[in-house]
């Protein structure tokens, strides 16, 4: 490819963006990209960065459980090859090289550049816990006499009465739960919190897992992070399920705003 030259080669298909790198990375090898069949995922160069792009076919919709796997799979084999990226929502498509060069690359180099550097040696590690039901709830149990004398009443109630004790019921539990959840939390970012630069909160508290917090570690500390989660994990077990994700591309971290960026066209991911 001429990097002179970031359109050269234009075939006039689409073109599906998964991110921007430098210039200088090299396109990931063994991996495939989206669609159907899926392409080979190359590097459309533009001054000092480059986007991470594969040609699909603009009739053909994207979306398959195959197609987001592809889409994390490009992302995470650059991180893992300690290449910075600036990861972009799945689903980011432009018309073609030429689009890329013009509307995305040319007007954000800069910009681009810039959350590149600090993104250098950094990738994203994220834990996600639930807890084991019974052991849970025995534990609220234990822990609070009031909600177990209102969960024996509720049991020995006819189906049809009750209905607000068991309302009750069900959100003494829910909070219980919760609270307990904010507290291993913390402790998981007090524990962990040292070994990274960043630590960001799942969007959304889910009842059902409530335990999603990402971290931003640099590759010096990839190591002996996973070995302290791996830890952590041993210590809950039993009463928290708990899985590792990582190395990851910086989902969670990406700076959102990138001068010059031209309306219509693809942002990073957050």
């Amino acid at each position: 490819m001429n990097r002179d030259t970031p359109a050269a080669g234009d075939t006039g298909a689409a073109c599906y963006v998964y991110g921007i790198v430098p210039a200088d990375a090299a396109a990931p090898t063994g991996v495939r990209g989206v669609g159907t069949p899926p392409a080979a995922v190359d590097l459309l160069p533009g001054g000092r960065v480059a986007a991470l792009v594969s040609e699909v076919d603009p009739t053909k919709p994207l979306g398959t459980p195959d197609d987001l796997r592809a889409h994390a799979r490009v992302l995470d084999s650059v991180v893992s090859a300690l290449v910075p990226v600036l990861p972009f929502r799945f689903g980011s498509v432009v018309d073609g090289r030429r689009a890329v060069a013009d509307e995305l690359l040319g007007p954000s180099e800069e910009g681009f550049a810039t959350a590149l550097a600090s993104l250098r040696g950094l990738a994203q590690y994220t834990l996600r816990g639930s807890y084991v039901e019974v052991r849970v709830l025995r534990d609220v149990l234990a822990a609070r006499p009031d909600i177990a004398a209102l969960r024996e009443r509720t049991a020995s109630l006819p189906e049809d009465t009750g209905h607000y004790d068991r309302l009750r019921l069900g959100e003494l539990v829910a909070r219980e739960i919760g609270d307990r959840g904010e507290a291993d939390v913390r402790h998981l970012v007090d524990t962990l919190g040292p070994l990274a630069v960043a630590v960001a909160r799942g969007p959304d508290p889910d009842p059902d897992q409530p335990i999603d917090v990402s971290f931003l570690v640099h590759h010096t500390r990839w190591a002996r992070f996973e070995a302290e989660a791996e830890d952590l994990a041993r210590g809950w077990s039993g009463r928290v399920g708990i899985r590792l994700l990582g190395p990851l591309a910086p989902y969670d971290f990406a700076p959102t705003a990138v001068d010059g960026a031209s309306e219509g066209v693809p942002g990073p991911w957050v």
